[in-house]
């Protein structure tokens, strides 16, 4: 059992029971429960996502809560929180309810809404803040887009304070990124594509963090893929300024070389960037300035990335291969131990968000991820359950498979035989 909330690290029993963790220990027995075999395997709580795009409503066709929470399971996530720029945008209390509702109908993993700051996301009104956040928000973002006016980012700061919720910011400076569809760079260049510079993300967070500290707010800084970027909030922490920060594995993995060939699959936003950036994330996922490790799972339909390098969307899909990410590109390259990511990706997630899950203490919710740290396997985009299958990593070797999930005491999902 690996379970960094506690510093739990070795060999013992769980005891799950009415939905919750009921008793550790070592030879643990109860004459009626059903025993999981799990010799040689690690469990962990379940992992948490804070950053999935589920598509419901409007978006059907790419993904659905149903297909998305059968996916987070499938890699081991017992929560997500799903991202409100869909069609329409979820900024009223009736629309979080109904991704609310529809999550728990699944039965898989959690859904968790998260609401627009702005009304359709178009960054000039407040949306139903408090509203939202009573039908079941867990944080306020326009994801997708930046909220480009300081003032309106400013309100939304202080106004969620009174709820006491994060404000989570896809920051980009739109002036500066403008028709940029990669990373701008010498492989840009050789490609005749428009590029987005640093300059685009590092402004917006720079901007974000003054007025963090200027409101006193809770700020979440989504997918972080500058040096500069890691930098400034490495700094804002060590100033007390209440922060909290997501690395996607797609930036911690790859560089903007995987665009080589005009792959839609490597086109994403904030786009992969140089070695030096992406192994600035990696030593932020390790310091723990980026303190969550966040999918930005983004499906899209084959035939929308098939265009084009230009006209296809920006994202992939992630939640069916972070663990093995994780597992393969941190703790196998010697960037940090099981125990740390685990920590990002369930304790670290759970308290950013003030989520119950991320612990197996005594008396918490029954949210468990069983998986082989050891066993490698090969990522097959056509098995996964994610309705799209928009990713890079197809054929790649990875280490660390998910084995079962259990949320709420029960089974969810469970390993089909190789």
């Amino acid at each position: 059992m690996v379970d960094p909330s506690q510093g739990i690290d070795r060999v013992m029993d769980i005891l799950l029971s009415q939905g919750v963790v009921a008793e550790l220990g070592e030879r643990l027995e109860s004459a009626d429960a059903d025993v999981v075999d799990a010799s040689g395997l690690i469990v962990s709580p379940g992992l948490i996502d804070l950053h999935v795009h589920l598509r419901e409503p409007g978006g059907e066709h790419k993904e659905t809560i149903a297909t998305g929470a059968a996916s987070a399971a499938a890699g081991g996530f017992t929560t997500v929180v799903a991202m409100p720029n869909t069609q329409p945008v979820i900024d009223n209390p009736a629309a979080v309810g109904f991704v609310l509702a529809e999550g728990r109908r699944c039965g898989l993993a959690r859904v968790f809404p998260s609401g627009a700051i702005t009304v359709g996301s178009k960054g000039d009104q407040l949306s139903e803040i408090g509203e939202m956040v009573a039908a079941g928000a867990v944080t306020i973002t326009d994801d997708g887009r930046p909220v480009g006016r300081a003032g309106v980012m400013r309100q939304a700061l202080e106004y969620a304070l009174t709820f006491d919720i994060p404000v989570s910011v896809h920051a980009e400076e739109v002036e500066l990124s403008r028709g940029g569809v990669m990373h701008e760079g010498i492989i840009s260049s050789r490609l005749g594509l428009s590029g987005i510079p640093n300059a685009s993300e590092d402004v917006m967070i720079a901007r974000d963090l003054l007025l963090a500290e200027l409101t006193g707010g809770r700020l979440h800084i989504q997918h972080v893929s500058t040096r500069r970027g890691v930098e400034m909030i490495r700094d804002a922490k060590a100033r007390g300024i209440r922060v909290t920060a997501e690395a996607a594995p797609h930036h911690f993995t790859l560089t903007d070389e995987a665009v080589a060939r005009y792959r839609t699959d490597a086109k994403m936003n904030p786009p992969l960037r140089s070695e030096a950036d992406r192994d600035a994330v990696r030593q932020g996922v390790r310091d723990a300035t980026l303190d969550v490790i966040a999918t930005d799972h983004a499906p899209h339909h084959y035939d929308e990335k098939e265009q084009a390098f230009d006209d296809a969307p920006f994202g992939i899909v992630g939640l069916e291969t972070a663990l093995g990410l994780g597992i393969s590109e941190l703790v196998e390259k010697k960037m940090i131990d099981l125990p740390t990511l685990i920590d990002r990706m369930s304790w670290s997630p759970a308290k950013a968000f003030s989520l119950q899950g991320g612990t197996l203490a005594k008396g918490s919710i029954a949210d468990v991820a069983i998986f082989n740290a050891e066993e490698e396997w090969t990522v097959d985009r056509k098995r996964f359950l994610s309705r799209s299958r928009n990713t890079p990593f197809d054929g790649w070797k990875l280490r660390g498979r998910p084995i079962r999930t259990i949320v709420d005491g029960c089974t969810v999902w469970q390993a089909r035989e190789s």
